[in-house]
């Protein structure tokens, strides 16, 4: 390898998913991404900027088709384009499409207007970098995802699964969002895996639609469900005559306290006649959707549903491209929205993880109420480099005000009360050099 790659450091981040329809053209973290891009304007480092994959949103633009897209980033982003004309010229800036932005590899015109603001558009899956006597593979990561694949890669027709969902539901969702009580439903984009979209609209519409006299009448016995129904188990024993002391300790108990002790009974009571309900209708339907699943996975009818391992996949790529190319060191991809690293043989796999919010589901304390997602943000650039020790690999956190107390409501913060999520960064990690 020549001397330049032992000093070369390249800075990689991804999934950005800048624009789309109406709501989804607001970029939450630009005041971030452009300071990200005046620090590298100024380092005196052999830099490069790798975009692996997703910086925009062309998918979720459904209004306009093809190139013209580009006008529009333009027009929405000039802060941002004008950015990268400037970085630009102090250091390479590459970018290779993903999923989202595949239209980059379906017009030979992106090359020419990206290149105007010191952008080179890569139109391939995958790149190459070297770092010391070693290389780098760089590749979205959508193509080991069967429902995001793109079997003729720059076909600008190719629609994949996933480019139906986002077309539908995302960009539909970016459109209808500012009608809420509260502007969340834009927030689509964050849900991961997908098969978490129902529980995620109905803990919103619970939290964040629902009137809120109802919500907090009907929270009392949604949130004593698990003790009622202990009690309606009881309340049935004594009604059978085998056991009726602790019906009798209760109303005993409770009787102690007057109005205050038989409203609460009232309650318990109501409760218990529900939860008792529930119980005899609903045991045998789970025993039903039990066995129905059963028959599913024996006909293995949703192996390919929407739901992708955000693991195994990446590992079987990794390990295909280091015995083919057995100079490479790292396998970088993004797509999953998650930072993580993996060691694989001596080698590493390295997720870039996303700029958009993430959202980690939350039960609550006690009860049936719906779960709480916890909204964050992991901001960063994954720094690799040729030191002494090896091959370095950094994830460089970018600070960003945490959005859950905006964003949660009190009941929400209050019935997850000690279980915060504490999202944090992969650790420093290294290649070690090959044995001569």
């Amino acid at each position: 390898m020549p001397d330049a790659a032992d000093d070369a450091v390249y800075y990689v981040i991804s999934d950005l998913h800048i624009g789309g329809d109406e709501q989804l053209e607001h970029v939450e973290f630009l005041d971030e991404l452009l300071a990200f891009l005046e620090r590298l304007e100024t380092t005196d480092e052999d830099a490069e900027l790798l975009i692996n994959g997703d910086a925009f949103g062309l998918w979720e633009f459904t209004g306009i088709d093809g190139p013209q897209k580009f006008d529009i980033l333009v027009e929405k982003y000039p802060e941002l384009f004008e950015q990268f004309r400037a970085t630009g010229e102090t250091i390479p800036i590459t970018l290779l499409p993903g999923n989202h932005d595949h239209e980059l590899a379906a017009y030979d015109e992106y090359v020419e207007w990206f290149a105007e603001y010191n952008v080179d558009l890569v139109q391939a899956e995958s790149i190459t970098r070297p770092v010391g006597d070693r290389t780098i593979w760089f590749e979205h990561g959508h193509q080991q995802d069967p429902n995001n694949r793109i079997e003729d890669f720059g076909n600008p027709n190719a629609s994949p699964l996933g480019y139906y969902y986002n077309t539908l539901v995302t960009s539909r969702a970016g459109q209808l969002s500012d009608r809420g009580r509260f502007n969340w439903l834009k927030d689509v984009q964050a849900v991961t895996p997908t098969e978490r979209m129902p529980n995620w609209l109905v803990s919103k519409y619970f939290y964040r639609e629902m009137n809120p006299l109802i919500r907090y009448a009907i929270i009392p016995f949604l949130f004593l469900f698990n003790v009622s129904a202990v009690l309606a188990i009881l309340a049935g024993l004594d009604l059978a005559g085998i056991w009726s002391l602790p019906v009798t300790q209760t109303e005993a108990f409770l009787g102690q306290f007057g109005q205050a002790g038989a409203t609460v009974y009232l309650i318990l009571s109501v409760n218990v006649a529900v939860a008792g309900l529930l119980l005899i209708v609903g045991i045998p339907v789970s025993f039903l959707i039990r066995d129905v699943r059963k028959t599913i996975d024996r006909f293995g009818i949703f192996e390919t549903e929407l739901t992708v391992d955000p693991d195994e996949p990446y590992t079987d790529a990794a390990r295909a491209v280091f015995d083919e190319h057995p100079e490479t060191a790292i396998y970088c991809y993004g797509h999953t929205h998650r930072p993580r690293t993996t060691e694989l043989d001596g080698r590493l796999l390295v997720n870039t993880g996303t700029w958009l919010k993430r959202l980690h589901r939350r039960d609550v304390i006690a009860g049936r109420l719906p779960p709480v997602f916890y909204p964050s943000y992991q901001l960063c650039a994954v720094r690799i480099a040729a030191e002494d020790e090896g091959i370095v690999v950094d994830y460089q956190g970018i600070d960003k005000p945490n959005p859950s107390v905006e964003e949660l409501t009190r009941t929400e913060r209050l019935l997850t009360l000690g279980r915060e999520p504490d999202p944090s960064l992969p650790d420093r990690q290294i290649v070690t050099p090959e044995d001569d």
